[in-house]
């Protein structure tokens, strides 16, 4: 490989640790100018004393402008270390998981930095979510099929990370005849997953183990579910013996499917829904004099930048202070955060805060992440991003 990139003295300490990525004040420019290699190409990263420490595709439009795809300078990404990733990641989930639906290839935590992949049976969804990626297309299509004969790949490349790469944003069918619905089942649940035009793949694999906490404590009690996409938590709440549910969403057509799913369940008459801002909403519903025995929030990233963390935060606290309102005495809040930034102890802070506000109790009864299928990189914390708390909120 004739590309290669060095670094700065003792720049090479996050990679010896095991992290993947490098930024763009790490290189040695004088040595290996960065600009001069073609964007997307494979390069040997080298030690300030022209040790090889492994090969990564570049990027030197992007802050991380290299990731790391092998500790071998020997090897390259390519279609034969594809299929033998794709190999070692399903292995993985086949000992985590009875039936085919899960994400197969989270990334980082699966060593393969910017691809993603989520499994529905034999519907593959992917997002390329970085140049390097991208530039392997036909090569992953290729790995896929080979590992796993779907009867259909789908190409859902319109993530707003692909705007830092400076990637268009396009969702096609690259391989195969894609089903007219995907059904999926979770929890022991079926769902018809969007994945043209849902939320990222269509559905979030990593709630599935805090769904099947809740699932257990629902019995007889009537459950809200905020930002409740097309009802993952709600529906399946549901079909676990809750009394009534109450999906409120801002989309129209994302409700449209929390109909389809409580209906492909039996559940028409426990799922009802409410469209509408979530802050909008839980105010309406206090006003209304409604009260709930569950309430679960679990909105998009309030937090997608450091210099978010302060109005980010407000926005965590308000969101649970307002939605204990609507708690009876003795009530059971999840509050949900997929911000990356936000630390789990702050979670905990905004809930705190939230409790105390209200002149009640809380008791933090179940602290859960992201699920197995989406593992988390020892050396990367970013990869860590999904917080889930169960909180009794009572009164004396």
């Amino acid at each position: 490989m004739s590309e290669r990139l060095r670094l700065k003295k003792n720049a090479d300490r996050r990679l010896k640790a095991g992290h993947l990525w490098l930024y763009s004040n790490e290189i040695d420019i004088e040595a290996t100018p960065l600009k001069g290699i073609e964007p997307g190409a494979q390069a040997v990263i080298e030690a300030a004393n022209g040790k090889a420490m492994g090969v990564a595709y570049v990027n030197p439009h992007s802050l991380i402008c290299a990731r790391v795809v092998s500790r071998d300078a020997n090897v390259r990404l390519d279609r034969s270390l594809l299929v033998h990733r794709f190999n070692q990641a399903l292995a993985l989930r086949k000992q985590l998981f009875e039936k085919p639906f899960y994400r197969l290839v989270h990334g980082e935590g699966d060593l393969l930095p910017g691809l993603i992949v989520d499994r529905f049976d034999d519907v593959l969804v992917v997002q390329l979510n970085t140049l390097g990626m991208e530039m392997l297309a036909g090569e992953i299509v290729a790995a896929l099929d080979k590992v796993l004969s779907p009867r259909a790949i789908v190409f859902k490349n319109d993530s707003s990370g692909r705007r830092q790469e400076q990637l268009e944003r396009q969702v096609e069918v690259v391989h195969g005849d894609l089903p007219e619905q995907i059904v999926l089942e979770e929890n022991g649940v079926r769902f018809v997953a969007p994945v043209l035009d849902g939320q990222k793949t269509g559905w979030f694999y990593d709630h599935r183990a805090n769904r099947a906490w809740l699932n257990g404590l629902v019995a007889g009690k009537r459950v809200l579910d905020v930002f409740s996409y097309v009802g993952g938590w709600g529906v399946q709440a549901a079909a676990h013996g809750a009394s009534e549910v109450l999906c409120i969403d801002s989309s129209g057509v994302a409700l449209e499917r929390v109909v389809e799913n409580a209906a492909l369940n039996g559940l028409a008459e426990k799922v009802s829904i409410g469209e509408g801002d979530a802050f909008e909403a839980l105010a309406a519903l206090k006003a209304d004099g409604e009260q709930f025995d569950v309430v679960i929030l679990d909105p998009p990233a309030f937090i997608r930048k450091r210099k978010d963390i302060p109005n980010g935060e407000r926005a965590y606290s308000r969101l649970n202070r307002e939605a204990m309102r609507l708690l009876g005495r003795d009530g059971l809040l999840l509050s949900a955060s997929c911000s990356m930034h936000l630390a789990p102890e702050r979670l905990v802070e905004c809930v705190r805060g939230a409790v105390r506000h209200q002149d009640r109790h809380g008791q933090v009864i179940y602290q859960g992440g992201q699920g197995p299928d989406h593992p988390v990189h020892p050396a990367i914390p970013e990869t860590s991003y999904l917080k889930a708390l169960g909180v009794r909120v009572f009164r004396d």
